[in-house]
């Protein structure tokens, strides 16, 4: 098994340089926390930026040394690298819109190409880096475009990428001048991860309205490339906080805490300086729960942290600004010679002083107005070993999810808040440890060593199934025996599908009609000595005769229900009653009228509802609602609904195409035979052929066909090799 290769914008490890020297300390964050221990294994290595600009370059050497003896490899950035890419299109660009907050993004080509370069300059450094049976896992928003370029120059390698901050919604996604290429980018994965089943959501939706590519219960086909999109929610090394109060050092600083704020109730609100994390409302919900609390003065005081981030963007430095007016007016409006309300920190905590705040904290107060995960949350949660304390969590935080038995709040209510704070502080012990039980023992299962182990496993299925595919997918060995036994053969028997078969799928179904190279290529198949072309599909017989009538071919409709022979007339396989159209097809105009785009078409022998047209979830709700309603209405009637692409049909029973297959097949006496389809109805022709005879599926799916084929043009390009061959 190859190594794990970590590529994210920053490296576990910042190097600074003080005083002419290179100071190397542990970096900040969830995800270097998360994978950090996992990173010292000898089978991983992790690539990104240590945080130093790469203009002092008598530097470059002692970093590389010490880093990659650390199995680190840096990539050094410019100051105009870091000023445009990192501050400017992540941090301008990527992150406030992800954040919904709009009226920050900022819409600039020039840092679109330095973000574009910047990640070019990644793939380089995995180039040198990575080997034959290496995964690499990209981390977040920095590195959009990577999984793309590298799958254009590394066709087969395992790529996992996971993004730690919301998807969008498509409203807000589709503002981005440059959504297809990011959306391309990322589809050079095999796997694509998110923190919740929303945010995956939105991605998919995001692909089907930017490139029309549909998915399957979460995975999508891509330039004949599965790949999988799911939720992964971020744990944390659960054990490390569950355990931090049995350690002496912070022990030692719960009781230097427990003396300078005394028993008071202590609020905690800890946060990376940033717009998305509500700490203004957090604020000004604190103010008025002492102003309409008097009671509390003097009995609460509010640990506010604070960590500093992005200090040269504007929109930070404001905040900050803002943050320290608004505590210094709370603290000047409420606070007494003995009693400050809030104790204000504008620096990054240790672990040791963040876990004893964790552990004397009676609330914890966790406000964002977006945000991917916030394992704050978490840790708060799992430094309870008493679990006495209470969490007040925004609902639009991604821990949410998880979370539930907290105090669940809608950032934007701070009268909400206001309440929430007012049962926090009064809320009795044995309910704080009934919902702490609860989210303790979630936390405790899905830990950061689950999510690496959950995500890694799933890649690995991931690329498990496209090799499986891969090795179904019908080659040149394959076409060159499949030609020859063609050739040999004396009574060849071929049949195909139609739509999705030898044409592609159209909004409607009069649109796809046969062009005159297919019509040429069926007639001269079919004039071949000891060769019946066969085309069963699901169209009605008059579409099918104007089509084809002319070509000596055998036609099937309505996927079997009636058939044209040798004696090119048309005839059942036997009676059918339409009696039951009465009762289904009030049911499918109800289900028309409903939804715009939809619309009915009734052939002889069923009825077929198309959906092609409509928005693509808006129709997908319509057609489960409508798919229900069918199924219990047919229960005890002789009839089956099918499932197609977009489309819904409702037919007899007894009509199935590997029924009509069989017609001819037990009177041809067939040396050789082919069938081609790509939906569930040729399933039945699969199903009935000899184990000697060829069959193929169009695109993905599960199918018993022998081999796969990738679309109709694919098809096409066949049945000419085909042709050709039997002419030589």
């Amino acid at each position: 098994m190859g190594r794990i290769v970590i590529v994210s914008n920053r490296l576990p490890i910042t190097v600074q340089k003080r005083k002419g020297k290179l100071i190397f300390s542990q970096s900040a964050g969830g995800l270097a926390t998360g994978l950090g221990v996992f990173c010292k294994s000898p089978n991983c290595v992790w690539i990104g930026w240590p945080g130093l600009v790469s203009d002092i370059k008598n530097d470059k050497i002692e970093i590389e040394k010490n880093l990659l003896s650390k199995n680190m490899y840096p990539i050094f950035l410019t100051k105009g690298d870091v000023k445009k890419y990192y501050e400017g299109f992540c941090n301008g660009t990527i992150w406030p819109l992800f954040h919904y907050f709009m009226q920050y993004t900022v819409y600039d080509n020039t840092l679109w190409e330095a973000y574009k370069h910047v990640n070019k300059i990644f793939y380089e450094k995995i180039l040198e880096v990575v080997k034959p049976g290496d995964i690499i896992w990209i981390h977040d928003f920095h590195l959009l475009m990577l999984p793309g370029i590298l799958r254009e120059k590394l066709p087969d390698a395992t790529i996992g990428f996971f993004l730690h901050i919301p998807f969008p919604s498509f409203e807000i996604f589709r503002t981005l001048p440059w959504r297809k290429e990011i959306i391309s980018g990322i589809l050079g994965s095999d796997l694509i991860g998110f923190h919740t089943y929303d945010y995956a959501q939105h991605f998919l939706n995001a692909v089907n309205r930017l490139l029309g590519i549909e998915h399957v219960f979460n995975q999508l086909n891509v330039d004949d490339r599965i790949i999988k999109v799911d939720s992964f929610p971020m744990g944390i090394d659960y054990n490390k906080y569950s355990r931090a109060v049995e350690d002496t050092a912070i022990q030692k600083k719960i009781k230097g805490y427990r003396k300078k704020i005394g028993e008071r109730k202590i609020i905690l609100s800890v946060n990376r300086l940033d717009y998305s994390k509500g700490i203004l409302q957090c604020l000004e919900a604190f103010d008025i729960f002492l102003e309409l609390n008097p009671e509390y003065k003097e009995e609460v005081t509010l640990v506010l942290t604070v960590v500093p981030s992005r200090s040269k963007v504007k929109h930070y430095r404001e905040l900050k600004e803002k943050i320290d007016e608004f505590v210094g007016q709370i603290n000047g409006k409420y606070g007494t010679i003995d009693w400050t309300p809030i104790l204000y920190f504008y620096r990054s905590l240790p672990f040791s002083e963040l876990s004893a705040f964790y552990c004397i904290a009676d609330v914890a107060l966790v406000t964002p107005f977006r945000d991917g995960m916030n394992l704050i949350a978490k840790e708060y949660i799992a430094s309870k070993r008493d679990k006495i304390g209470v969490l007040i969590l925004s609902e639009t935080a991604g821990a949410f999810l998880e979370l539930g038995d907290a105090l669940i709040i809608n950032p934007n209510n701070i009268d909400e808040i206001t309440d929430a704070l007012k049962v926090a502080v009064n809320m009795p012990k044995e309910e704080q440890i009934k919902r702490n039980t609860f989210m303790q023992n979630r936390l405790m299962r899905n830990d950061v060593k689950r999510w690496r182990q959950d995500f890694l496993e799933s890649l690995h299925k991931t690329k498990k199934l496209q090799i499986e595919l891969l090795a179904k997918r019908i080659n040149d060995s394959a076409i060159k025996e499949l030609v020859k036994k063609y050739i040999s053969s004396k009574n060849r028997l071929i049949f195909l599908d139609y739509d999705g078969t030898l044409v592609p799928f159209a909004d409607l179904p009069g649109e796809a009609k046969p062009d005159m190279e297919l019509l040429r290529l069926i007639k001269e198949l079919a004039d071949q000595p000891g060769t019946k072309v066969v085309i069963i599909s699901g169209r009605d017989k008059d579409t099918l005769q104007k089509w084809f009538g002319k070509i000596d071919i055998g036609l099937v409709a309505e996927h079997g229900a009636i058939l044209r022979d040798e004696n090119n007339e048309w005839e059942m396989i036997e009676p059918l009653s339409q009696e039951w159209k009465k009762e289904i097809l009030p049911i499918m105009e109800f289900y028309e009228d409903r939804t715009p785009g939809s619309f009915i078409e009734e052939k002889e022998f069923s009825l077929v509802w198309h959906y092609r047209k409509t928005d693509t979830k808006f129709g997908e709700i319509r057609a489960r609602e409508l798919v229900e309603t069918i199924n219990y209405l047919i229960a005890n009637m002789n009839l089956q609904l099918l499932e197609g692409s977009k489309v819904i049909e409702v037919k007899n029973s007894e009509i199935s195409k590997g029924r009509v297959a069989l017609h001819w097949i037990e009177k041809s006496e067939a040396d050789f035979i082919l069938a081609i389809g790509d939906d569930l109805t040729d399933e039945d022709i699969f199903n009935v052929l000899p184990d000697w005879a060829y069959s193929i599926k169009v695109g993905q799916g599960s199918s018993v066909a022998k081999f796969r084929i990738k679309s109709p043009n694919e098809v096409r390009q066949l049945l000419k090799v085909i042709r050709e061959g039997d002419k030589k």
